[in-house]
């Protein structure tokens, strides 16, 4: 999972401005960078121009995801990453990156403001933090908790499948089990043979 740009734009009526941005291009070679950050710039400021305000938005390119919100007040931001990063997660960074943006940056600067002119320093932490959305996402943390819990459910659940056949003989020499206890399996296992689990 990754992110690869964080970007905020104003949404003219015609284009839109960018006013700030940050990259993570060290996944490409060192030559492709300044290509892969114009077309990422080139594509997010497209992506917000063809969006309506109040709107989100997924908007998948190749194997890239870019999620846009454009606010009412114009104000927009996007984050490109990869098909594996959760939207949902995304889409939290947006909204925290806008309220900050919004607090610290005067509303009167957005319209003609640039990357040159604003002075927002954000950007690049943000980016860094939400690299891994477990540890920047309380939700995500918890969901990746709860998958590998259903995973060491499901180890465990398949271990015990593959020693079945063990399990009869074990059932058959235990000196903790009675003679009704044993005939008790041997029903069950009869019965229940008809069903497989999967």
């Amino acid at each position: 999972m990754k992110l690869y740009s964080l970007s905020v734009f104003y949404k003219g009526t015609t284009k839109s401005n960018l006013l700030k941005a940050a990259y993570d291009l060290s996944s490409f070679s060192f030559f492709q960078r300044s290509s892969v950050q114009e077309f990422m710039t080139f594509t997010s400021s497209l992506i917000v121009e063809r969006s309506s305000q109040g709107t989100r938005a997924s908007v998948k390119e190749q194997e890239y995801l870019c999620h846009v919100y454009v606010r009412n007040d114009s104000l927009s931001a996007v984050v490109i990453a990869d098909n594996e990063y959760p939207s949902r997660v995304c889409f939290t960074l947006l909204d925290k990156v806008l309220d900050d943006f919004s607090n610290k940056v005067d509303r009167i600067d957005w319209p003609s403001g640039s990357p040159a002119t604003i002075q927002y320093t954000a950007l690049d932490a943000y980016l860094a933090k939400y690299q891994n959305p477990r540890e920047a996402d309380a939700m995500s943390k918890v969901q990746a908790e709860l998958d590998e819990t259903k995973i060491i459910l499901h180890n465990t659940m398949e271990s015990l499948l593959e020693r079945g056949e063990k399990l009869d003989d074990l059932v058959q020499k235990s000196e903790h089990l009675g003679n009704q206890s044993k005939a008790f399996y041997k029903t069950a296992r009869k019965q229940n043979s008809c069903c497989q689990v999967m």
